[in-house]
């Protein structure tokens, strides 16, 4: 049985870096303890390949933005359908709604849910 992604991308002010980065770890722990087998919030460095459509232009970051790529890893689609239920059931979770809304624009943020194609 192949292993299910849900993946994140958004856009934080540099700013507000710090501030994410605490929420971001409250959040891996809600997400470890229901189930995520792994859980990781990267910050984009890296950002100019040519001739590839960098983050920065896919999200419309504006200036003084970076970009967050972010990733939590499942056994299959019905353990991480299991588990988000108790996730988005976390009152930890709820209790970092106000928090959220202050560092970054959470209606910017892409999210999606996939299937492994390779792992290697």
């Amino acid at each position: 049985m192949s292993q299910y992604i849900d993946g994140f991308v958004l856009t934080v002010p540099r700013k507000n870096l710090a501030a994410y980065k605490r929420i971001a770890t409250k959040a891996s722990k809600v997400w470890r303890d229901h189930g995520a087998l792994e859980y990781r919030e990267c910050v984009g460095d890296d950002m100019t390949i040519q001739g590839m459509v960098a983050f920065p232009k896919l999200t419309k970051a504006k200036p003084g933005e970076v970009v967050i790529f972010a990733f939590a890893v499942f056994k299959s689609r019905r353990h991480r359908d299991s588990a988000n239920k108790k996730i988005m059931a976390d009152p930890r979770l709820a209790a970092m709604c106000d928090e959220v809304k202050a560092v970054f624009d959470c209606g910017r943020m892409a999210y999606g849910g996939l299937k492994t194609l390779v792992h290697a």
